[in-house]
């Protein structure tokens, strides 16, 4: 029986705090060994994914057509990272997505006040225009990964039932998280056990 992986169960990859274009690659169509999870699976969900990341007001509110919006810009996102981390030519259409997303909205922000909050910083962008701010800014941080230090060090994770991007934190660094790591290594071990038997 297949348990279908919690959302809580999600180690963050290597790189994905600093970039949240990171973050966004590895949301979702990934199942390391379990179901596929899709962290923007639906509009609540990539609401909430929005907001955790600083992309959206606290209050924000996303629909169906604006996720939508944001997992078809996530699938460019990963196919240009694909091709930085295969040093082979990406497709101009996921260039000219990145490029596209980079114009839509200004990174503007407000200072709020939240009472258990205190003061906030948030975008200050109308409901209908969220997943355009968070577009922006995860285009802004793809331009920046690409084309700065980090982008010597951006990898696909080894395990091959997992997809998600890192940042090799170490040269001996191949995998995204320990769970990775550890079915690798695991069915190396069964596989030379099979292979004695």
């Amino acid at each position: 029986m297949t348990r279908t992986m919690r959302l809580a169960d999600l180690p963050p990859a290597p790189g994905e705090e600093t970039h949240a274009s990171l973050a966004l690659a590895n949301s979702g169509g990934w199942g390391a060994g379990a179901e596929a999870v899709d962290l923007l699976g639906d509009p609540r969900r990539t609401t909430d994914w929005m907001v955790a990341r600083g992309l959206a007001a606290p209050d924000a509110d996303v629909q169906e057509y604006c996720s939508n919006r944001l997992r078809d810009f996530r699938g460019s996102v990963r196919e240009v990272f694909d091709a930085a981390a295969t040093h082979e030519r990406p497709p101009a259409s996921a260039i000219d997505a990145v490029n596209a997303a980079m114009k839509l909205a200004p990174a503007v922000e407000c200072l709020v006040w939240s009472e258990p909050e205190g003061f906030l910083s948030v975008p200050a962008h109308p409901a209908t225009q969220a997943v355009e701010y968070a577009m922006s800014a995860v285009a802004a941080d793809v331009l920046a990964l690409l084309t700065g230090e980090d982008t010597a060090v951006l990898a696909r994770c080894a395990a091959p039932s997992c997809g998600r991007f890192l940042l090799r934190t170490h040269a001996r660094r191949h995998w995204c998280s320990t769970r990775c790591g550890d079915r690798v290594r695991a069915a190396r071990a069964y596989a030379r056990r099979a292979g004695r038997e």
